[in-house]
C-alpha cells in the first residue's frame, strides 16, 4: 500500500479553517518564545552591564522593546486565540444569512 500525501487529500472548508487557526496559533507561540528570549537577553544585558544604568529617575533602556514588542505580541495572541478572525466571522456572517433563505 503507498503511503497518501497529506497535499493529496483535499480538505473540506472546515478542515481549512481550523488548518488556518493552528497555523496562527502555532506562530503565535513561536513568536511568544522568542520574544521571551530575546527580551530575558536584554534585561540580562541591562542587569550586568552597570554603565548602562542612566540617572535614578530614568527608564531602563529594554523597557521600550519590551513595551512595543509585547504589545504586537499580545495583538497577535489575541488574534490567534479569539473569535475576532475576520475570515472566521466572515463564514459565520455568511452561515447566518444563508440560514435565512
Amino acid at each position: 500500500m503507498q503511503p497518501v500525501s497529506l497535499t493529496a487529500v483535499p480538505l473540506s472548508v472546515r478542515d481549512q479553517q481550523l488548518w488556518r487557526i493552528a497555523r496562527s496559533r502555532t506562530k503565535f507561540q513561536s513568536h511568544l518564545l522568542i520574544f521571551l528570549i530575546i527580551n530575558a537577553g536584554l534585561w540580562l544585558l541591562y542587569a550586568f552591564t552597570p554603565d548602562s544604568h542612566g540617572g535614578r529617575h530614568e527608564l531602563p533602556w529594554p523597557v521600550w522593546t519590551s513595551l512595543f514588542w509585547g504589545i504586537a505580541v499580545l495583538f497577535q495572541g489575541v488574534a490567534a486565540y479569539s473569535g475576532l478572525n475576520s475570515a472566521e466571522r466572515t463564514q459565520r456572517e455568511f452561515e447566518r444569512l444563508r440560514a435565512q433563505a
